[in-house]
Formats: C-alpha cells, structure tokens, sequence
C-alpha cells in the first residue's frame, strides 16, 4: 500500500507551511522525512492522515484520498504524532484496548499483548502512564499506533525520549516492520535515518530540497567530500579562502582545518603545497565522503 502526495499546500495567515510538494512511498520503503524545525513535516504527516486539511493538492493512502475517504483511510494508518497525546490517568492495558476497540481490533486480547511484547512494554504494562517516563509513554505511542495492524506507518519523530539502548529496538522494530508495510517517518536524529533507511526526503520551508536514495544524494551532491587537515602551526584563513575548489571551510583550534569540496584530491595537493610555502609541519589529512547531517546542513542552507 502505497502513501502518494500531489502538490499539497497548506497555509497559516501568510505563511505557506507546505508549499506544493509532490512525493510517493511505496510499500516496503522506509522513507526519512527530514527537515528543520517549521519545515513543514509534521503539518504534512496531519495532512495525510486526515487530521489537517490541505488547502491545495491531494494526498492518498493505497489509492484512496484521504479528504474524501477519511475514515477508511485512517483504519489503514497507524499514526505517532509528536505530541504523543495520552490518556495518564488510564492503565497500559487499559489504553490500549481502548484504542483497539475504536478500530474494532478483532482477538482484542491477543493483540493487546503481542503489541506490548513488540515495543518492549511488557514489564511497564501494568502501571498508569502517568507513572512511566517519556520513553515508555514514546512506547505506548507507538503501540497504539500498532494495535489494529495498519498497512501505511507514519511516524513522527518515533524515538524521542528513549534513551540509546531503546533507540537500537525502536530501530530494529521498524526495520522488521518495514519489510511488509509502508513507513514514512521524521526524525531529529540524522544517524538513526542513516541506519534505518535507504531514501530520504528533505524538506525545508516548505518545499522539498531532496527526494532520493542516501547513496545517490552523497554521490551527486555538489560538496561531496569534507577534507581534513590538521597542522602543527597556526593557520590563516585566508590562505584557505585563496584556494580552489573551496566550498565552505572552517577552522577550529587555529590549526585544524575543515573544507567542503567536490574537488578533494585538488584540496590536498593545495594544502600540501600551502605547508611549503608557509613552512608549516601537517600532522593528518584525510578525506571522507559526506554524511547525512553534512547533506542535510548545506540543503537547508546551514553553514559548515
């Protein structure tokens, strides 16, 4: 079951907070959507699963539009928003069947408990939310968001507040999920997306800035390289600023240097040819292909 946008704006008095954006997910991806803070993803996640209407364009859930098919749409999605609201004064188990029987989850029982055995709950299952920390309310989100099966998965920033050995579950969790399901999830932590999926999309102020594979983004962004070089003197930034192939550069502790550039293999020999005429002694250099938080920097115009 696939998710596809066409063109959804939304806007706030004079701010477009979406502003025509088109992509699809299909079933069996794993897609990152990332973006800065009032970008626009989580107006866009409310946008597909029914709970804001777009003012422009059409989203579809498994070929149905969600403006005209709202009810059917929301039984195919299971939905973890940011806020996470929750009921604190109601039991774990308790919740959850209530959110079970709302979607009429049939062997209510039974999926109650393999929910809970799924994210990790079960020795947290007998107190009140209120009674638990963030990370096992994130749980119960996320839970809920399971019980009745849903084919289309849209996760907004599913693994905050979980400390770091229940980030690696989390992620494994949806990795399995994954395999057979449709998810679409948003995430400040640029090494999970890394880890969890294979194609991003990025949006800032609310266009779309990158829609492809991570692989095919480190490949054809035009600063595809960093370089760093670490010497034993002081530096100066303008011998950098003289250089060639110079995307954007930084120095830290007056004598390392970091560059962005497509021209790698040119930056080194420029600096081995710096050390000589300045007479200066390099300690390391090395270059190394970009990551997520270098791509997602510079396309959300970030400098180095």
């Amino acid at each position: 079951m696939s998710i596809s946008v066409n063109n959804i704006t939304k806007i706030y008095g004079t701010q477009k907070a979406v502003d025509g954006i088109s992509f699809t997910v299909k079933k069996g991806e794993i897609v990152g959507f990332l973006g800065p803070n009032g970008a626009g993803k989580s107006t866009t996640m409310k946008m597909l699963t029914g709970y804001v209407q777009a003012d422009a364009g059409e989203a579809s859930i498994g070929g149905l539009v969600v403006t005209e098919n709202n009810n059917e749409t929301k039984k195919k999605i299971g939905y973890l928003p940011e806020s996470n609201p929750l009921y604190n004064e109601m039991y774990v188990r308790e919740y959850l069947r209530f959110i079970g029987n709302i979607h009429q989850v049939k062997s209510l029982e039974t999926a109650v408990e393999k929910v809970i055995e799924m994210v990790g709950l079960k020795l947290e299952s007998n107190k009140k939310i209120a009674q638990l920390s963030k990370g096992y309310k994130q749980r119960v989100g996320l839970a809920a968001a399971l019980i009745h099966g849903p084919e289309v998965l849209i996760l907004d920033e599913p693994t905050s507040g979980l400390d770091p050995n229940q980030i690696v579950e989390i992620r494994e969790l949806i990795r399995r999920l994954g395999a057979d399901k449709t998810v679409l999830f948003s995430s400040h932590i640029l090494q999970e997306v890394e880890a969890i999926c294979d194609r991003v999309i990025i949006i800032n102020r609310g266009k779309i800035v990158a829609d492809d594979y991570l692989q095919n983004l480190q490949q054809s962004n035009k600063s595809l390289q960093k370089v760093e070089v670490v010497f034993k003197e002081r530096i100066e930034a303008a011998w950098i600023e003289k250089m060639e192939g110079v995307e954007n550069y930084s120095i830290t502790n007056s004598n390392i240097c970091v560059i962005q550039t497509s021209q790698a293999d040119l930056i080194k020999k420029q600096m081995m040819q710096l050390a000589i005429d300045q007479h200066l002694n390099i300690d390391s250099m090395k270059s190394n292909a970009q990551s997520l938080e270098d791509i997602f920097r510079e396309l959300t115009n970030s400098k180095l």
